[in-house]
């Protein structure tokens, strides 16, 4: 496996990968990346009512993740970490979940325009986790962005999330199961999903499957 300079966690909304992110960062002493979910004015008009403000929400973001993406050319990998809470070919996922007709014709025809030029992370890691689970840690935070959302929405991205990832091929990927475990609040778990992230037998796709701890 290349060097792991560059990693990007990846997941459903309440799977954990910004604080993922941050407690990577901080032991790897990296540059920190957070997409700037909350500068999205739509947002949350989204969450109310999908149909109506999808394509303006999903604009949003899409070039607000390439902007913050794109300075990433200019860090020198070399001789830092850098961590990052998504991908940007995530926003594909979101756009085919959401649009539909001339919209995804229009946003087929931007997003690779974009994508060309942007650096790929060493490492993705994915977060999956089950509907429920995912339920509870959106409640646990209760972000008021957030209150609307539904269980069906999020069942429904995962799903996505989980097809997307079955055909991705583009960078080394860490697949965990992180249903039963929390990173978050036990540090043995923590510490085994960072020694999982720089083992250096890793395949270039690999599935961690954790044991729950008592």
């Amino acid at each position: 496996m290349p060097e792991i300079r560059y990693i990007a966690i990846e997941g459903v909304i309440g799977a954990g990968k910004t604080t993922l992110a941050k407690k990577l960062s901080e032991r790897l002493n990296s540059n920190l990346v957070l997409e700037e979910f909350e500068a999205n004015p739509f947002l949350e008009q989204f969450y109310d009512d999908r149909k109506r403000y999808a394509f303006q929400t999903q604009m949003f973001f899409l070039i607000n993740r390439y902007k913050q993406q794109e300075q990433l050319n200019q860090e020198d990998l070399f001789s830092n970490f850098i961590v990052s809470d998504y991908i940007f070919d995530k926003d594909k996922i979101f756009a085919y979940l959401n649009l539909k007709g001339d919209e995804i014709k229009l946003y087929e025809s931007i997003f690779p325009l974009l994508q060309r030029d942007l650096r790929k992370p060493d490492l993705v890691v994915f977060l999956q986790s089950s509907a429920d689970r995912l339920m509870h840690n959106i409640k646990n935070r209760a972000r008021k962005i957030e209150r609307n959302l539904t269980k069906s929405y999020i069942t429904e991205l995962s799903e996505a999330y989980n097809n997307f990832f079955f055909k991705y091929n583009t960078t080394p990927l860490l697949i965990v199961n992180t249903t039963d475990i929390d990173f978050v609040n036990r540090q043995k778990d923590f510490d085994e999903l960072y020694t999982q992230i720089f083992r250096e037998d890793r395949g270039f796709i690999e599935y961690f499957n954790p044991v729950a701890k008592l």
